[in-house]
């Protein structure tokens, strides 16, 4: 099995043991295990864009609310999840003391979106925001709203202006 399936999978398993804790100040579980998919596959198309390792970003991305899953809570769940992230990781055997660092630093600042990162820890605030607006959520901080905005900028301007269909080639 490939490593993004693979912790998926323990993820899974780590929601389903936490199914006690009391959610009323985060969201359901069920959110997290569709978040948690599918913000590993906008981080996985997000890194072959940029350029970083695809598998390893997916795995940060599908990491990244440990915190919240563990404690119910949205407030300072990045640094919730930070050393229990590092642990969880740490016994997958999936991963290098250096990946872990890594995953474990994007965690821990996925939530802080005005401000700049590592490459990666870069990556997993914005697939978080593109995945979560993606299901017609709205932002409540407006370091969410400015840096999606700045996103849908960029993208409106990397986006070809011509439809490769119908356009005819010139060739």
């Amino acid at each position: 099995m490939n490593r993004i399936f693979t912790l998926q999978q323990r993820i899974l398993k780590v929601i389903d043991e936490h199914q006690h804790i009391d959610r009323s100040s985060a969201p359901s579980l069920d959110w997290e295990r569709i978040h948690m998919i599918s913000c590993a596959k906008v981080g996985y198309l997000l890194a072959e864009e940029r350029g970083l390792d695809p598998v390893l970003s997916a795995c940060a991305c599908a990491v990244h609310d440990f915190g919240r899953i563990l404690t119910g809570s949205q407030e300072n769940h990045g640094q919730a999840g930070f050393l229990p992230v590092r642990q969880f990781l740490l016994e997958t055997g999936l991963f290098s003391k250096g990946e872990i660092d890594m995953i474990s630093l994007a965690v821990a600042n996925h939530s802080k979106k005005g401000e700049v990162g590592t490459p990666l820890e870069e990556l997993v605030k914005d697939a978080d925001l593109i995945d979560y607006a993606s299901y017609g959520q709205t932002f409540k901080r407006q370091e969410q709203i400015d840096r999606f905005q700045r996103l849908s900028a960029r993208q409106q301007k990397a986006t070809p202006k011509t439809n490769p269909i119908t356009t005819p080639n010139p060739f």
